[in-house]
């Protein structure tokens, strides 16, 4: 199973992208659905992660601008990301997990411009 992320791009900051991200395939009993980014040169790090029981989880430098969620239906986890600034730019990565593993997308490129 693969994780296919898309909506990242090139925004004017103020701006505001919506990603999103997808199973290609069934993920049985997912318990945690996350974002995380890794600009140049720099640790990949958590953006926002969501509980099977709906907590969230923000990290200070996003929290009151960013928004995760999901589509039951279709496993689908969301991140809305508004008053976007420079310093978001980064490649953002989707992950799921379950007892067994951590599923990971294949990163999406966000580049927000000053």
């Amino acid at each position: 199973v693969q994780l296919q992320a898309s909506g990242g791009g090139l925004v004017q900051a103020g701006g505001s992208l919506r990603l999103s991200c997808a199973p290609s395939g069934s993920i049985p009993g997912i318990n945690g659905m996350g974002w995380y980014r890794q600009a140049p040169g720099e640790q990949r790090e958590l953006v926002a992660r969501l509980s099977k029981t709906g907590s969230k989880y923000y990290a200070v430098s996003v929290k009151g601008r960013f928004i995760i969620s999901r589509d039951n239906a279709s496993n689908t986890v969301h991140l809305q990301m508004n008053s976007l600034k420079p310093e978001d730019t980064a490649v953002y990565y989707c992950m799921m997990s379950n007892w067994q593993d951590d599923y990971w997308g294949q990163g999406t490129q966000v580049t927000v411009s000053s």
